[in-house]
Parts: structure tokens; sequence; C-alpha cells
């Protein structure tokens, strides 16, 4: 079984697209966004093509493409159609599949399911994006113990932003948490420094342990 990681976040626009760019590129992978909302300007599938430098047979089509830029519950009502949780799996891939999540959580898919919801269901090892910022600490260690409460394998956490030494510290103590690594502000962030910033930031065997993490659904 290849490896199947999850990349979700403690909140929306922290870089996570981003990273998981420079994991689908790190790991030699493939990418499934498997909801879009808001299509009119980049998406995020086209992003990360942009950013990991992949074929377009490597980055799978997502399972629905909504026009608003809004939380997938409430873009899907308003182009009149309900997302079935039921009919969202993990696609069968023979390299290292990296799926993303939107925002948090706690997003809604629809008005019955959260994006935890369906983690929890696909049993697949998650990877918490966190910002470095003030406010993380929170978002963080909540995230962390709502992963727990439904047994969703948490592979560990990847930090985005400056060098925020006592907070990562504080959230890998009291989190009980693996600390992945941390991605720097690329401003701009291109193919080359993202992927310069990934060899230097991450280990590709860590995120390859997924496979053995992997529970059952």
């Amino acid at each position: 079984m290849t490896a199947r990681i999850v990349v979700t976040g403690t909140d929306t626009g922290i870089g996570k697209t981003v990273f998981a760019a420079g994991l689908t590129a790190l790991l030699d992978g493939v990418y499934w966004k498997p909801v879009q909302s808001g299509i009119e300007e980049e998406t995020d599938s086209e992003i990360v093509t942009r950013l990991a430098g992949l074929a377009p047979e490597r980055v799978l089509p997502e399972a629905w493409r909504l026009k608003e830029p809004l939380s997938p519950h409430r873009a899907a009502e308003l182009d009149g159609v309900e997302i079935d949780t039921d009919a969202l799996a993990l696609p069968a891939s023979a390299r290292p599949l990296v799926v993303e999540g939107a925002g948090g959580l706690m997003v809604p898919v629809n008005r019955r399911t959260l994006y935890i919801d369906v983690f929890a269901r696909w049993a697949a090892p998650v990877v918490l994006c966190a910002r470095t910022g003030l406010g993380t600490i929170n978002h963080t260690l909540l995230s962390i113990e709502a992963l727990r409460a439904r047994s969703v394998p948490l592979l560990g956490v990847a930090f985005v932003g400056d060098e925020m030494a006592d907070t990562q510290r504080t959230i890998a103590e009291m989190g009980n948490v693996r600390v992945l690594g941390r991605l720097p502000r690329l401003d701009p962030p291109t193919p080359e420094t993202l992927a310069e910033a990934m060899r230097t930031s991450f280990n590709a065997a860590d995120f390859l342990e997924a496979q053995f993490l992997q529970a059952k659904p």
C-alpha cells in the first residue's frame, strides 16, 4: 500500500495549499482536492500543478467544483446541489497520494457532515498545518484534541510561517505531537524556492510512514 496523506489546517488562509504542493513534489506523488469552492480565480489544484511542477495526470479532478468561494456546504447550496459525502472515497494511486481538505477540520461539507467526519471514515493519517502567528496554540491544540477524539491517525504538525520557537515547542509538548517541520514564508513562492524549502525543512521518510499508520476503515 502506498502512503495516503490528508493535509488539513487549523484555519483557512494559512498556506496549506502551498504546503500540499511542496509535499506532493517532495514525495513525487499525486494530488487530490475533493471539493473546490471558488473556481473563477486560480483553483487549489491549479496552484499545486504550478508550484509542484506536476504533469496534468498527477492532479486528480475534483469530485465537486463549486462557483462561490464559500464553505462547501453553502457554496453547494447556491449551486443547487448537495455534496454526497458517502461518494467521497480516497482514489487508488500507485504513487503517494496527498489529499487536501478545505479550511479547518470543522468546515461543513453539507448540513450534516463536517470534514473531520469524512477524515474519520477515511482513516488515513492526517498532517495538520498550523501557522506560527498569534492564536495558533489554541487553534492547534483544539484541532489535535478533535482528531484524537474521533480516532483519526495524526502523523504530525507542519508549521507554516516565521520561526516561533516557543510556540512550536509549546504545541509539541502540550499536544504530545510530532513536529514534522516548518515551511518558511516564500515571497513569492515559486517551484524552485518551494522545492528547496521542503527539502531543507522536511524529511520525506517521515511522511512515507503514513502507509504504516493507516487504519482500516
